[in-house]
């Protein structure tokens, strides 16, 4: 499952992060840095994952 959340993570970092913690805090602060720049949004997304 995780190679799954690492490819959304690269191609839709929001999805990414919501498979792996939901609608909480993370998803949001992803969906701004995504926003705010692509690479940003990832860099948060693979990291989000990898820790968990």
């Amino acid at each position: 499952m995780d190679i799954v959340r690492l490819v959304f993570a690269i191609l839709l970092p929001p999805v990414g992060v919501f498979l792996q913690v939901g609608l909480g805090l993370q998803f949001w602060v992803n969906i701004l840095l995504t926003l705010l720049g692509y690479i940003p949004g990832i860099v948060h997304a693979v990291w989000i994952i990898a820790r968990r």
